[in-house]
């Protein structure tokens, strides 16, 4: 089992890598936090997760442990795949899927492509103690806010709208309004990006 790889980003896209270390191009699925993060580098540190197969070896590679521990923990859950696993990912930051995981918000992951309401429920069964434990540690706020703020951000980054860009505002618009709703930070940032 491979556990990082270090060496020169030849070919980078939103989600695969083509690092060369030791003359050897390693094409390594990515998930599009670890595209942003590795965006502006030449050269990288990922660490990995190797998938063996009857057909294939497959990579995948990661910015930080946490996100691996959370693909790792992802993938142990019945009817979650890599390619799911690496999808949600994509489309939440590990923040944000414990978050939904420790909070039981069913809605949040359903807004992942390819979880359906079953899947989701059988996440957050199977990993609810362990995210719970992991949210615990690194203090991560459960307020309301913060799945309001988490649910708006999805749905805006869901729309295309940049990451960096949708939290500046969705933050300045939970500062002006606490109590406002899902619908209304959503309308609202829309009007604003």
């Amino acid at each position: 089992m491979y556990e990082f790889i270090r060496g020169t980003i030849v070919n980078l896209n939103p989600a695969s890598i083509v690092v060369e270390a030791g003359g050897i191009g390693y094409f390594v699925n990515i998930s599009l936090n670890t595209y942003i993060k590795l965006k502006e580098q030449k050269e990288t540190l990922l660490l990995i997760h190797q998938v063996v197969r009857e057909d294939a070896h497959i990579l995948y590679g990661f910015s930080d442990k946490n996100e691996r521990d959370l693909f790792r923990n992802l993938i142990s859950v019945n009817g979650v795949g890599a390619s799911t696993a690496i999808m949600m990912l994509s489309s939440l930051n590990t923040d944000e899927i414990v978050s939904a995981v420790t909070t039981e918000n069913v809605t949040v992951l359903k807004a992942v492509k390819g979880i359906g309401a079953k899947t989701a429920q059988r996440i957050i069964i199977d990993l609810k103690d362990k995210l719970g434990k992991i949210a615990e540690s690194s203090q991560i706020l459960l307020s309301p806010d913060n799945t309001i703020r988490n649910e708006s951000l999805s749905a805006l980054v869901m729309l295309g709208f940049a990451k960096k860009d949708a939290e500046k505002v969705v933050s300045k618009l939970l500062q002006e309004q606490p109590e406002a709703t899902v619908e209304r930070v959503i309308k609202k940032a829309l009007k604003r990006l």
